[in-house]
């Protein structure tokens, strides 16, 4: 019974964590193996689960509390396509992050503290992917954002500090506005179960207190998501971090705790609204076109790509929006489903080339000791590895066949043209245009240009960092099949029927 494995994507990185930062001080490389261990674990259940889930709907009584005259009275978790989709990306990467950690973490004193902290926060945001109840999905939440908040600050540099600080404020003011959004769908509905609150709201006209809180949690996610104009705090929190963990920010943290509750809220929890689905499509192209245009002028390896991660969010929302009004107008449901497909397909291929590309960063900041583009140059052949699977990152990310960008980019625009938004999918090829100049511009300056005045490093990364970084390159190309229907059908349209499907 596949609902009886729901716990063990929290209990087992949650124990993990205490269990490494006690046995991490007497056998010094067991978090080291351990946690790479549990993660390729975990990232194997949830690509079988993922196999076998189709459209069902896993539910897993915690206690064995059962309903009570229809009403539940205990804590639930559950799955469908698109939780089981956010388990698989959350725990691919961390097993990635995870294993090139296993050289990069010698720079830092204390890895088992570094281990625990990660592991706490891959349960947080497995949490809130499984989590059937509004007020422990806060909760996971709040586990994996102060796990992220400590590992900013992993390096407690001064930069680090104040780039933790930032976040923690901006964090910290999302994660009010997300409990008082919970708490007033609790005064108007009485229950926390979000399965149970969805019946209570029904279908009918939202009355102000339900706006009002639709309002606070779109700003909370909103600001937990990075989208315009809530995104001062993540090109400071994402450029300080160590590089695993810029990776798992800006390849999951952000879509976990950010973009996947907004999707769900708006989707499967309220009555969708054609405000609502306006007001989401408007945020996501602003977030594509500011975080593009943004991502031009910066010189920092790890501050352009933070940048871009709000533009290419910002496709994601957009695309989904658009599946989101036509829902709302009672448009042609396969254009709806198409638009939905083309951003949960986004959502997936970027997780992979942003994650690369991250990593691809801190072996330049690993061999380099520096983020300045202008300080580095003709690094293609004294880190070949590091070149080649950058160059493929970024050819991914910018849209060029056949990397799995294309493909992701492509539906959107289509979808785009077919749902009759001319502008936006023109809007969409332009970020795409900026995209491939200001990744042009990395490639160039770092891998390509004249070598820099402190000369070059005598040989490439270490073998995890390097061997993480071909595989993550390989998946770049490998998820383009995902686009043939037979593959299509098994793994993503799942997820895109659980947005679709308004009464599950």
């Amino acid at each position: 019974m596949m609902e009886a494995l729901l716990p063990l994507f929290v209990v087992i990185p949650l124990g993990f964590a205490f269990i490494t930062a006690v046995a991490g001080r007497y056998i010094p490389q067991f978090h080291r193996i351990a946690i790479p261990l549990v993660f390729l674990f975990l990232a194997g259940l949830s690509a079988w689960m993922m196999a076998n889930i189709r459209e069902n709907i896993l539910l897993y009584m915690v206690g064995g509390w059962e309903p009570v005259n229809g009403i539940p009275i205990g804590i639930h978790l559950s799955a469908d396509g698109l939780s089981v989709l956010l388990l698989v990306i959350i725990n691919t990467l961390a097993f990635f992050s995870a294993f090139y950690s296993y050289a990069y973490i010698e720079q830092y004193t204390s890895g088992q503290y570094f281990y625990a902290l990660f592991c706490l926060m891959v349960a947080g945001m497995n949490g809130v992917a499984v989590t059937g109840d509004i007020f422990n999905l806060y909760v996971f939440l709040e586990i994996a954002a102060i796990a992220s908040y400590a590992l900013v600050a992993f390096g407690t540099k001064k930069e680090e500090l104040e780039a933790s600080f930032k976040y923690q404020v901006l964090g910290g003011l999302g994660s009010l506005f997300i409990l008082f959004g919970i708490g007033v769908l609790y005064w108007a509905t009485g229950t926390l179960n979000m399965a149970d609150m969805h019946k209570l709201l029904g279908s009918a006209p939202a009355s102000p207190g339900i706006v009002f809180a639709g309002v606070l949690l779109l700003a909370g996610f909103g600001i937990k998501s990075a989208m315009v104009p809530f995104h001062s705090w993540l090109p400071d929190a994402h450029s300080s971090a160590p590089s695993p963990i810029s990776a798992m920010l800006s390849g999951v943290l952000i879509k976990a705790i950010g973009i996947y509750c907004l999707f769900r809220f708006f989707f499967n929890l309220f009555a969708v609204s054609v405000q609502f689905a306006y007001g989401i499509t408007t945020l996501g192209v602003i977030s594509m076109l500011v975080g593009g245009f943004l991502a031009i002028n910066q010189w920092d390896t790890k501050r352009l790509l933070a940048y871009s991660s709000i533009s290419q969010m910002g496709y994601v929302v957009m695309s989904t929006g658009i599946g989101m009004i036509l829902l709302c107008r009672g448009g042609d449901m396969k254009i709806a489903a198409l638009a939905i497909f083309g951003g949960v397909y986004h959502l997936v291929n970027h997780a992979f080339f942003k994650g690369l590309l991250f990593l691809n960063a801190g072996a330049l900041e690993y061999r380099l000791q520096t983020r300045d583009l202008l300080k580095m140059g003709g690094l293609a052949h004294a880190m070949p590895v590091t070149s080649a699977t950058s160059l493929v990152a970024s050819m991914a990310i910018s849209g060029i066949p056949p990397f799995n960008g294309f493909f992701s980019k492509l539906i959107i625009i289509i979808a785009a043209v077919r749902a009759g938004f001319y502008g936006l999918a023109i809007l969409a090829v332009i970020v795409s245009i900026i995209t491939l100049a200001y990744y042009l511009k990395f490639q160039r300056y770092a891998f390509y240009g004249k070598p820099s005045e402190s000369g070059l490093p005598e040989k490439d990364v270490p073998f995890s960092m390097k061997g993480t970084m071909i595989l993550l390159a390989l998946c770049c190309l490998l998820l383009s099949v995902l686009v043939f229907p037979s593959l299509r059908n098994l793994f993503l349209m799942p997820a895109v029927h659980a947005l679709m499907n308004m009464t599950l």
